[in-house]
């Protein structure tokens, strides 16, 4: 590429706001003339060591030239960006073009007092992203050799650095393109500011409630009171400038009378003050938000939302909401309710999160009846900024936290959902229950597009990240029930005991079906006319230990049907002892009481003292070693008992299966391909689809090792016999329509014509049979060998990324919709189930006479269409029929790609926090 010397406009696409190592946020952009002032005030405060280390030499001041230097850049050969909080200037991060067009010299410049932050690396990434945009694909940075600090940010990169010493300074060198290596450094420290970020704002040292009420019923009032009654271990501040007392404490009537910092800001004051409170907030360094207050509607609404959230984050501020029930942290030594819920939940080990306010206090009220143990409870409302992806980051390293529940109505950023779930999920169980209306309609205060990804997409992607996903947020509680207290099963090993035969033998075939092995069955007579209640007790605890002593069950369910003539207590004694009978053990046991007459006990909880026990077997690879419940849970039939069983089988396959390599390739020219979409689609505009010509769609695709069949579209016959000649009989003849190339039946394909007579004799029976069809244009193709259709298909989907699909030609996927999809990345295992799940795909292994085609051939061609839809968002979609599959060859006869402008992406090139 020539040397470029054109300034280009603005990039107003390269702002972003930034989370910072401490969980700080941050705002970057480009730099411009107007920094000027603050980058003189920047170096003004560095210390004589820092500006050594940044010019090689001391100097009090920057010229102006220099001034102008570093802030008038030309957005091609000269790039900076600077990293904002508030009005401060923290850094500075800059590349000039080098002679060699494709290499660029970086330089960095933090201020003393934000040094150890990250901003570095921030830097690095974006700079990185933005000069890639412009072709240059290696950095070069000149380091003193005692500036130790910086010579280890590029080591801890993840970029393949390389070193030499020349004139007293150490010269780094390094390829920018993001490697897996350099992805998997980038997601470590993004997971680290994350969690680091959301445990700011669940561990708040002081809290200030901002619309503190006096009057009972109010919501300013509810907060202000669940945080005391919770037992809060730090200060709160009422705010309350009508009021002098609230809550038995002195009201302040704006945080400027608070006598210390404030960490957390509970906001409870009507719509039209909140832009006054957040700015207040952000002038006095408050730390993170939590905004109850609702009324963010339409168009205008969303508008004031993403302000708030800018100011915020300008100011190093995260927030909760708007329309937000709040946050729970049941640590004793945190102990915080700012939320709507009246009573502190149990103290446990389940993080819960979810994003409507009513969901919200549903899930609230539904833990508390279970009884099921919480470590943590986060409600997003509109989910303007802290997002589901930000609470797993935190819940995946709290050790308080031992498995996850999920209610969703969209999924914010879905490459990095995915992403995340995949890595959570290997640690602990991640539950889920979403909104049947997820992608189909927009949640309040989102401004998502609505999903065209194929039906059945986002359960496919849940089973592919190891997550398990529920129908309803009452079976998420079921689940979360048995996880609150018991283990996970190590295997699908079932004893079923109880003392009523048919509903033992009921289970047995329903547990049977659901994929459970039933080892055991044991019919206990207990609980009529001839034993007393402490008999029966005492039969079915032996019961019970005894199946345990064999150690030939994964998991026991205990069926119990009291008699019609039980005394009060009884049910509760009986579920008591099933309790302490499985003392401790990591075996999962769980029961079912039918026909209860007792009032007061309750058939669908779980059945303990409360307290927390430790887990007693981890094993090597388990990371799951917090604290649970002791306790029994209680289904009211053992059809439910069995149904959260099996789906916790199934999780635990999942988890024990190898994971998988991820697949790579180095013969991919990833720089030809961005520089390619980038160039089409600035012919598209807005939404609007580019359909990619067939001598562009050859060129995309050759830059991933992909090749089509050659085919040419033929105005008269003679033609046709040149590019017949061209491709060497024998060759076919199609339609060129989408529908008529593949039927056979409807004569809109002729197979194997061999020579230029029976070619000219095929075209004229062609354009005859085709005529009633709209005399379509017909196309000569290369002849391939004969083999099984399969199709593959892509799309970039607003809710859920990129997704890849594939199914067997014909009735299977026309008819029966037999697809299986998946998201990328993939590893080897993903591309084994991907080809292996749909359920004709037995025509691809072997089938009758038939033998079986070139699997490892149709792995390597979707590996490679998985890692196109991955690099490249531009490509809307992207669809192979047929792709024929033979013993030894795999061949692509059609290909069809769709580009279009694509959001920024802001999950693998740089760090960003997106805005909702």
């Amino acid at each position: 590429m020539a040397e470029q010397k054109t300034k280009r406009p603005y990039p107003a696409h390269w702002e972003a706001d930034v989370l910072l190592r401490d969980g700080a946020t941050a705002r970057l952009r480009p730099v411009s003339p107007n920094d000027a002032d603050a980058l003189q005030k920047l170096h003004e405060g560095q210390s004589q060591d820092s500006i050594y280390f940044r010019y090689f030499t001391y100097k009090s001041q920057l010229s102006a030239k220099e001034l102008e230097r570093f802030t008038v850049v030309d957005y091609v050969d000269r790039v900076a960006f600077v990293i904002l909080l508030g009005d401060e200037l923290m850094g500075i991060g800059r590349y000039d073009r080098l002679g060699n067009a494709t290499e660029a010299e970086v330089a960095f410049n933090i201020a003393d007092a934000h040094q150890g932050r990250g901003l570095t690396s921030i830097f690095m990434e974006h700079l990185a992203a933005a000069a890639k945009e412009n072709g240059i694909r290696t950095f070069t940075a000149e380091v003193l050799p005692e500036n130790r600090r910086m010579l280890s940010v590029f080591q801890a990169a993840g970029f393949e650095t390389s070193r030499s010493f020349e004139d007293g300074v150490v010269v780094v060198e390094f390829p920018i393109d993001p490697t897996a290596r350099v992805r998997a450094v980038m997601e470590s420290r993004e997971h680290r500011a994350e969690a680091r970020s959301v445990a700011e704002l669940l561990r708040p040292e002081s809290i200030a409630v901002i619309g503190a009420s006096r009057q009972w019923g109010s919501i300013g009032f509810a907060l202000l009171e669940n945080i005391l009654e919770g037992g809060y271990t730090g200060p709160v501040y009422g705010i309350n400038k009508d009021a002098l007392e609230i809550a038995g404490m002195i009201s302040r009537a704006s945080l400027a009378e608070v006598p210390q910092d404030i960490d957390l800001a509970v906001i409870a004051v009507p719509y039209d003050q909140i832009r006054s409170v957040v700015q207040d907030c952000a002038a006095h360094g408050v730390k993170g938000l939590i905004m109850v207050t609702e009324g963010f509607k339409g168009e205008e609404g969303l508008a004031e939302q993403r302000r708030l959230v800018q100011v915020a984050r300008r100011h190093g501020m995260r927030v909760i909401g708007p329309a937000s029930a709040g946050i729970i942290n049941t640590d004793p030594d945190i102990s915080l309710n700012a939320s709507v819920s009246p009573t502190m939940p149990r103290h446990g080990s389940i993080g819960l999160f979810s994003q409507s306010a009513p969901i919200g206090a549903m899930l609230f009220t539904a833990a508390q009846q279970r009884g099921i143990g919480v470590s943590s409870m986060i409600n997003a409302g509109n989910r303007a900024d802290v997002s589901g992806n930000d609470a797993m980051q935190y819940l995946e390293d709290d050790p308080n936290t031992s498995a996850v529940g999920l209610y969703l109505e969209s999924f914010g950023n879905p490459r990095k959902f995915s992403r995340i779930v995949r890595r959570l999920a290997r640690k602990k169980p991640v539950v889920v229950s979403r909104s049947h209306g997820m992608g189909r309609r927009i949640p309040p205060g989102h401004s998502t597009r609505t999903t065209e990804a194929p039906r059945g997409t986002v359960p496919s992607m849940l089973r592919q990240a190891g997550a398990i996903e529920t129908d309803s947020y009452t079976e998420l509680i079921d689940i979360l029930q048995v996880l609150a207290c018991q283990p996970v099963p190590a295997g699908p090993r079932l004893t079923v005991i109880g003392n009523a035969p048919a509903i033992n033998r009921l289970t047995l075939e329903n547990a049977r079906s659901a994929g459970l092995e039933v080892v055991d069955v044991q019919d206990v007579d207990i609980l009529d006319a001839e034993h007393t209640v402490d008999q029966a007790i005492e039969t079915l605890t032996k019961t019970i230990r005894d199946a345990l002593d064999a150690g030939q069950t994964d998991a026991i369910i205990v069926l119990v049907q009291p008699s019609m003539y039980q005394s009060d207590g009884d049910a509760r004694r009986i579920a008591q002892a099933i309790t302490d009978a499985g003392g401790d053990t990591d075996v999962s046991i769980m029961a079912s009481f039918t026909a209860v007459l007792e009032q007061s006990f309750s058939p669908t909880t779980i059945i303990g003292e409360g307290k927390l026990r430790e887990q007693l077997t981890v094993e090597p690879d388990d990371q799951t070693s917090s604290p649970r419940q002791y306790g029994l849970p209680l289904f009211s039939s053992a059809e439910r008992a069995v149904a959260v069983l099996s789906e916790l089988v199934r999780y635990r396959a999942w988890r024990d299966a190898e994971q998988g390599i991820a697949v790579e390739y180095e013969d991919i020219d990833r720089y030809k391909a961005e520089e390619l979409v980038t160039a089409w689609t600035e012919e598209a505009s807005g939404t609007e689809l580019l359909k990619l010509s067939r001598a562009q769609t050859d060129e995309l695709l050759g830059c991933y090792g992909i090749s089509v069949l050659p085919s040419r579209r033929f105005q008269s016959t003679d033609q046709a016999l040149e590019y017949a000649q061209e491709f060497g009989y024998p060759v076919a003849l199609k339609a060129d329509n989408s529908i008529l190339r593949h039927r056979l039946d409807l004569g809109g394909v002729r197979l194997n014509i061999e020579s230029p007579e029976a070619l000219r004799a095929n075209i004229d029976s062609m354009r005859e049979v085709l005529a009633p069809y709209g005399a379509p244009s017909i196309e000569v193709q290369a002849m391939a060998p004969p083999g099984q259709g399969c199709i593959v298909a892509a799309v970039e989907d607003p809710l859920v990324g990129p997704v890849l699909s594939f199914g067997i030609s014909g009735d299977a996927v026309e008819l029966l919709d037999d697809w299986v999809h998946v998201v990328p990345p993939l590893s080897d295992h993903d591309l084994d189930r991907l080809l292996r799940t749909p359920q004709a795909s037995a025509k691809l292994f072997g089938y009758g006479d038939i033998p079986a085609v070139d699997t490892e051939g149709i792995k390597d061609l979707l590996a490679r269409v998985s890692q196109l839809k991955d690099d490249l968002p531009q490509v809307a979609r992207l669809r192979f029929n047929p792709l024929l599959a033979a013993p030894g060859a795999v061949t692509v006869l059609k290909a069809e790609l769709y580009i279009a402008n694509a959001a920024i992406r802001t999950d693998s090139a740089r760090r960003a926090l997106l805005i909702h």
